[in-house]
């Protein structure tokens, strides 16, 4: 009889999905405490504090794709607040930036 294939896909996919979630937090945090921290964390020229559910519910309701967007490639806000491209680091990845939008997502629901 055939060895069931289905068995060890399920038993790889959640290791290996919590694996990347780990590595994505820990980027980024620490993106995110070495670029964003410094207007972020103070709400400088309106930026959304993590943590602050007021602030940051309407720019959720936006979705994904558009937070990411307006972070890779800067975004002026209707308030005239200012996100340059990159938080201002032009050296950091996209991967890092999703990475670190997503940190400030979890932390701020």
């Amino acid at each position: 009889a055939p060895a069931p294939a289905p068995a060890p896909a399920p038993a790889e996919a959640p290791a290996a999905a919590t694996t990347a979630a780990a590595d994505g937090g820990e980027v980024g945090k620490s993106v995110y405490n070495k670029t964003c921290a410094l207007c972020h964390s103070a709400g400088v020229a309106g930026a959304p504090k993590p943590g602050d559910k007021a602030d940051w519910g309407p720019r959720i309701a936006q979705g994904d794709a558009t937070l990411y967007k307006h972070a890779i490639e800067g975004f002026t806000g209707p308030d005239g607040g200012i996100m340059p491209p990159k938080g201002g680091n032009p050296a950091l990845t996209d991967e890092q930036v999703h990475a670190t939008v997503d940190w400030m997502l979890a932390n701020s629901k």
